[in-house]
């Protein structure tokens, strides 16, 4: 919200400022933490679906994450270098860009188009492609239906952004203005001494994570001990750290000034916050309605792709986590996963509102035909 307010004021810089934004955080873990330490049938719940979401997820999550953050850190690929020199292949470059995991590429892509130096076509192509944040997750749990979303965002997306540039031609609300993009001056955080820990915990945590997908189970009580406890362990300590760091998500998953670890595990305990909130939202209601949400879901069906859809266009990689958390647990189909990837903008969406409003808008209404195309396409043949 400050890097919104600050740029509708001086349509000069975006500076991610992080007043407010720490305390909400340290509430909103706090409230988790204490749901956690409550006892009876309910504290239990809540700690069995933090260490579940933490060794079915999260790590696999933070494994991704060290294979893409790593490969960005040896490349040092330019994109705006690289978009100069390929202005003939822009609409196609821009969605493969935004199909990448993340949101780095697509917000480069973005600022872009509000430099003038890139089609509204590209810019409808690079918001429909990118699914954010959330393709970590899809990647990490489901590699196959991540590839698919990857390919389809590429392809659904180029195809948009021709469209529209063939529609409204080239110069259609192009914007003139400049931006820079300024971060936080912060050397490191207080969160980042915890790192060594974080690892520790990674690491016999990613074990549990292959032998639990692969269904090996032991039976000897020491086992079961260190499972409950790195479990634990893992998820408190990601929620901990997520909600002390001063830093916001945005840049968690943008800013490149920090190191390679940091990257990856501030991005991992963002996703991990939010994949257990999904966990805690579905477990906490069904434990005190005694609802199905998967018969719920299915009785609906016809309408959950287009609830998804609608719940892409919020701002923001998290909520698009907690939907990509409902796919994953099997209370919505693909088809839903499929309309919501291409109908999010995730954390690109927030430079466009704040210095090209009309024009984000307009892109996201875009990328919403598409969507429905393709996720009802899909529900009616497939499902």
């Amino acid at each position: 919200m400050n890097a919104i307010i600050n740029a509708i004021s001086d349509k000069k810089r975006l500076i991610l400022a992080n007043e407010g934004r720490l305390l909400k955080k340290s509430f909103f873990g706090i409230l988790i933490l204490a749901l956690a330490f409550q006892g009876g049938d309910f504290g239990s719940l809540i700690r069995n679906s933090m260490i579940d979401a933490y060794i079915q997820v999260s790590v696999f999550v933070g494994f991704t994450l060290f294979v893409f953050i790593g490969l960005d850190s040896l490349t040092k690929f330019d994109v705006e270098l690289f978009l100069s020199k390929t202005q003939k292949f822009h609409v196609p470059l821009s969605a493969f860009l935004g199909a990448i995991p993340g949101c780095g590429g697509a917000i480069m892509v973005v600022t872009q188009y509000i430099q003038g130096r890139i089609s509204f076509g590209s810019l409808v192509a690079v918001l429909t492609a990118t699914m954010g944040d959330a393709a970590f997750l899809i990647l990490a749990i489901e590699p196959s239906t991540g590839l698919l979303i990857f390919s389809l965002g590429i392809i659904v997306g180029s195809i948009s952004g021709y469209f529209v540039d063939i529609l409204h031609g080239i110069k259609f609300m192009m914007p003139k203005s400049k931006i820079n993009i300024e971060y936080e001056k912060t050397k490191k955080t207080f969160v980042s001494n915890f790192n060594i820990f974080w690892i520790l915990l990674f690491l016999p945590g990613f074990i549990f994570g292959i032998l639990t997908a692969f269904q090996i189970e032991f039976s000897f009580n020491l086992y079961n001990i260190i499972f409950l406890l790195v479990g634990s362990s893992g998820a408190i300590l990601s929620i901990f750290m997520w909600s002390l760091n001063p830093l916001s998500d945005f840049q968690c998953s943008t800013d490149k000034s920090r190191g390679f670890i940091s990257r990856v595990i501030d991005t991992t305990n963002f996703v991990t916050a939010w994949v257990i909130s999904g966990f805690l939202i579905f477990e906490t209601f069904m434990y005190f309605s005694s609802i199905d949400l998967k018969i719920y879901f299915d009785l609906w069906a016809p309408l959950v792709p287009l609830v998804a859809i609608f719940f892409g266009f919020l701002p923001g990689c998290g909520p698009q986590v907690v939907v990509a958390t409902f796919y994953l647990n099997g209370y919505i189909p693909l088809s839903a996963e499929l309309g919501n990837a291409i109908s999010n903008d995730g954390d690109a969406l927030f430079p466009a509102i704040a210095l090209a409003p009309k024009a984000a808008v307009m892109a996201t209404l875009y990328s919403a035909i598409p969507a429905i195309i393709v996720a009802y396409s899909y529900y009616y043949i497939f499902e």
